[in-house]
């Protein structure tokens, strides 16, 4: 497996994969994933198998007076390749980006019936810090997770 940063030239095969993961209307449309990829205080990860796109993420941080914060929009995998740690070494990989930009803490939003999802989280140091009713439009509630690279000012 391959761990690099986004080119221009994966789009086509990362919204491909999009399509796959997500349906309407939890799918994020063309425009507004470019803006996220083309965000400066963002970084989009690439997982390839034999060329193959195996799975994505992407992070964002913004930065204010007091301290940077990430925040994980989205970590997609392919599902014939779901289970081989790919979600777990993109995961690390935002870490690593979100660190190297300042931040703080990385925090998201994942959706409470995903166990899977929430078991790396957890494992990975996530906690779970709320929730919110109704987050993703279809009824289903969101599951608030941080994790904290530095201690709070």
């Amino acid at each position: 497996m391959l761990y690099r940063l986004y080119e221009p030239a994966d789009f086509e095969r990362l919204y491909a994969l999009e399509k796959v993961c997500f349906q309407p209307p939890l799918r994020f449309s063309r425009g507004y994933m470019h803006s996220l990829i083309d965000a400066a205080d963002s970084a989009t990860w690439i997982a390839e198998d034999d060329g193959a796109m195996a799975g994505f993420s992407i992070v964002e941080w913004t930065r204010d007076a007091a301290r940077t914060i990430a925040y994980i929009q989205t970590i997609e995998v392919a599902p014939d390749q779901r289970g081989r740690g790919v979600g777990a070494e993109l995961l690390h990989r935002m870490e690593q980006s979100a660190v190297a930009a300042g931040a703080a803490s990385i925090w998201l939003h994942v959706d409470a019936e995903n166990r899977p999802a929430i078991g790396l989280y957890q494992s990975r140091g996530y906690l779970c810090e709320g929730r919110r009713e109704g987050y993703y439009g279809r009824g289903t509630s969101a599951l608030i997770y941080e994790k904290l690279f530095q201690p709070p000012a």
